[in-house]
């Protein structure tokens, strides 16, 4: 099993982190979407997180390097995390698990009917092992984590536990890493915008960009965005305090009626994204994330004349896992 560190940033907390990611991804012009949203050509540019290689891609391969690290530094053989039944992070952790060597449990909620596509396909063709945990709520999802855990701990392995979503202070270091080659990349950028779920990937965003430069559009993963998000830039900054003053910039309306939902305004988004750029989003994620840099374009939060970055975390596979997208999307007509 091949180890290779990344350049560790000056806070890591003691982790060395493994490499999974092809980095830097490209940073990329959306001169069209740019126009659409009564932007200048120049205004508007795309982060292709979707393009970290691992597994499909996506933000979370970011996290599980740091996740990973630690998890190998503690003797783990075996990663065990948790999430809904299309999730990224569950199939991006089988990646990281099949790269590494380790094994891999999923603990989903659903049932094996629910959706034997998108991620629950690569999840298998990974080599993770699903437990189904039925139509569960949060809390009953993470007990039947811990259940599992405890059954392969009486079995003699050796389970690591990933936090949902990657999102814990040592996974949202990879975030931090990525606002550093944002910089580097566009160091007169104004303004990141980015889905959040988990919250991880926004504080790590926050931690290095500052607050002023991020602006998160919750997705409904979590009930308390704002406080999720503060816990995990407090994590990591110096002292485990937040900064004096911190004040997230968080859209909160694009949820509609839940986090698997598929409103009007995400269909829109998708649709524009995809018809001026050629950049497929997903429902859940990137398609409000879209949706919310849509918004802040017609209410003036997003302005012509200073560099906007799309931080497109990836999601694709989960597109096809999608029933009800899936459908709309074969109408396939101009304006359909």
């Amino acid at each position: 099993m091949s180890e290779f560190p990344v350049t560790a940033p000056a806070d890591d907390g003691g982790v060395t982190p493994v490499s999974l990611a092809s980095r830097p991804t490209p940073l990329e012009p959306a001169p069209r979407l740019a126009r659409a949203l009564g932007l200048g050509p120049d205004d508007l540019w795309i982060k292709r997180d979707d393009l970290t290689g691992l597994g499909g891609g996506g933000n979370k391969v970011r996290k599980l390097e740091w996740l990973c690290g630690a998890a190998l530094a503690e003797g783990a053989g075996t990663l065990v995390t948790s999430g809904a039944a299309q999730s990224n992070h569950a199939r991006l952790t089988a990646a990281a698990g099949a790269r590494l060597g380790l094994d891999v449990v999923l603990v989903l909620a659903g049932t094996p009917d629910a959706a034997a596509s998108g991620n629950v396909a690569l999840d298998g063709l990974l080599g993770a092992e699903i437990v189904w945990a039925g139509d569960v709520d949060e809390t009953t999802l993470a007990a039947t984590l811990e259940e599992v855990v405890a059954r392969l701990r009486s079995e003699g392995a050796a389970p690591a536990l990933i936090p949902f979503g990657g999102s814990s202070v040592t996974g949202a270091r990879g975030y931090a890493e990525c606002g550093r080659e944002l910089l580097a990349q566009a160091p007169d950028l104004s303004l990141v915008v980015t889905a959040v779920g988990s919250g991880g990937t926004m504080a790590g965003l926050v931690h290095t960009l500052g607050a002023e430069r991020v602006l998160g559009v919750h997705c409904g993963a979590v009930p308390d965005p704002a406080r999720t998000v503060g816990g995990l830039v407090a994590g990591l900054s110096a002292g485990g305090a937040a900064p004096a003053g911190l004040r997230l910039r968080l859209r909160l309306d694009q949820v509609g009626d839940g986090y698997a939902s598929l409103t009007e305004p995400v269909k829109a988004a998708m649709r524009t994204a995809a018809r001026t750029e050629g950049i497929i989003l997903d429902p859940v994620y990137t398609g409000r994330a879209m949706a919310g840099l849509l918004a802040a374009a017609g209410d003036g939060e997003v302005r012509p004349g200073r560099r906007t970055v799309f931080l497109h975390s990836g999601g694709l596979p989960g597109f096809f896992g999608h029933g009800p997208t899936v459908g709309w999307a074969r109408g396939g007509a101009a304006g359909g």
